[in-house]
């Protein structure tokens, strides 16, 4: 095992590689109820029981993902990197898929295994890196970022913080409403546990808000801890459903959702794999070894997180904080399969997860993604007003990928009109094109 792993080359031991581990699962747990929660729109009211996954089985979907993604990038790609659904991802698929086009899930399902299989041939072909490439660094920190203020507002708005308003269209919600104040008191206790730099903070912030609310009687106690692993039956293989009536994927919209899926996947995924090899010290002569197989990862995760029943899944910069307690081999994301398999048998404390439990992950996981805004030209408009659009269109719309399009058509516009033809990849002519047709065709 130590040979396998490389233990004394990389100057590690068990101890370090299964510390690491536990700290990497506990710093992503929260996944394993905002992700339940998002994709079953809970929460959400006023909307049809068919639009609304059913949560046992995302929980269940949710875990499998991160098992396959965590073990192949552990034994084949040694790299202790775990694998999950993708925040941000989960809300791109709940609220702008389901919510504002109108998809049924079932074909949203679909939309991330296609993802996912061209993910995996892209990355084989090694077209990856051309596309990555064409996309200007300044967008894909929007992406980033966009992505951050969406979930915040989604994670401020379900708990109430945030109300609609007919006059200003939000405002601030009822601050003397007890679930109100246990958000508000969830997102607190979480900055603080942040601050002190607390392993696993998000994790810990939600339990101590379940906790607050069901000693203060907002929150319904779980009536077992440990308890039957719920039935995958409701969503397991339903992304195949749609090939029984391929019209339905011969629109822009599922179009569109592939596309978004793919390309926030793309970065997510390069991202936070150079961020945790430079951390740990792998990157070698800017380049990382074994790239492939760690993209392969997620492409293989994604496609076992479709069939299952899961928005797409990525590589959780949450690693970072394993690699930071000794991790250096994919040991530790073995250690964090494990932890996920375990979680298995914990379905019924799920009950306790309401909207003012997910509010402070929500809010923090937001906080982190608009981080490196800093890196953005703002001296420069012409890469400052499609940065822009693409960040505010998000929230302001209610979808990621129209903020997406936005900036993606004013970008070649601007840069064109600044005199800098020649630095604009001709691919991101063709995602001019192709967003302006989608919003020409396209009724929202």
């Amino acid at each position: 095992m130590r040979n396998y792993f490389k233990f004394d080359e990389l100057g590690t031991n068990y101890k370090r590689e299964i510390l690491g581990g536990l700290t990497t699962f506990l710093s992503m747990a929260y996944i394993l109820a905002v992700n339940p929660a998002m994709l079953s729109l809970k929460g959400v009211e006023g909307i049809p029981e068919s639009m609304r996954m059913d949560a046992g089985a995302v929980f269940v979907a949710t875990i499998l993902a991160s098992i396959v993604g965590c073990l192949f990038m552990g034994l084949i790609a040694n790299y202790p990197i775990a694998l999950a659904p993708g925040m941000g991802l989960n809300a791109f698929f709940a609220f702008t898929v389901v919510l504002t086009y109108g998809i049924p899930w079932q074909i949203g399902l679909t939309g991330v295994l296609f993802s996912g299989v061209i993910f995996a041939l892209l990355t084989m072909s090694g077209l990856r890196e051309t596309i990555i490439n064409a996309i200007p660094f300044e967008l894909k920190l929007a992406v980033s970022a966009g992505i951050g203020l969406f979930i915040t507002f989604v994670g401020l708005k379900g708990s109430g913080i945030i109300a609609a308003n007919p006059e200003t269209l939000v405002t601030m919600g009822n601050i003397h409403d007890p679930h109100v104040l246990l958000a508000v008191a969830g997102i607190l206790l979480t900055v603080i546990l942040m601050a002190r730099k607390v392993p696993g903070s998000i994790f810990i912030g939600m339990i101590l808000t379940a906790i607050i609310g069901m000693v203060f009687g907002l929150i319904d106690p779980p009536k077992q801890i440990v308890g039957q692993i719920p039935s995958v039956e409701p969503t397991f293989g339903k992304a195949f459903e749609a090939f029984a009536n391929p019209g339905q994927l011969f629109t822009w919209h599922f179009f569109v959702v592939v596309l978004t899926f793919l390309f926030i996947d793309f970065f997510d995924t390069a991202g936070t794999l150079v961020a945790v090899a430079n951390q740990a010290g792998f990157v070698k002569d800017n380049k990382l070894p074994r790239a492939g197989r760690a993209l392969f990862a997620d492409s293989l995760a994604t496609m076992t997180g479709a069939v299952f029943g899961t928005s797409t899944t990525t590589s959780y910069i949450e690693s970072s904080a394993g690699v930071a307690v000794g991790a250096r081999t994919g040991f530790a994301s073995v250690v964090t399969a494990m932890c996920f398999a375990l979680a298995l048998f914990f379905s019924p404390l799920m009950s306790v997860v309401t909207s003012a439990v997910t509010a402070p992950a929500l809010v923090i996981v937001g906080v982190l993604m608009v981080s490196s805004l800093n890196q953005i030209e703002w001296n420069r408009f012409e890469i400052a007003v499609p940065a822009f659009l693409t960040m505010i269109m998000m929230p302001l719309t209610y979808s990621i990928a129209t903020g997406i399009a936005c900036g993606f058509i004013f970008y070649p516009v601007t840069m064109i009109m600044a005199g800098r033809r020649k630095e604009i990849h001709p691919i991101m002519y063709v995602l001019f094109v192709v967003f302006v047709v989608y919003f020409a065709v396209v009724k929202h």
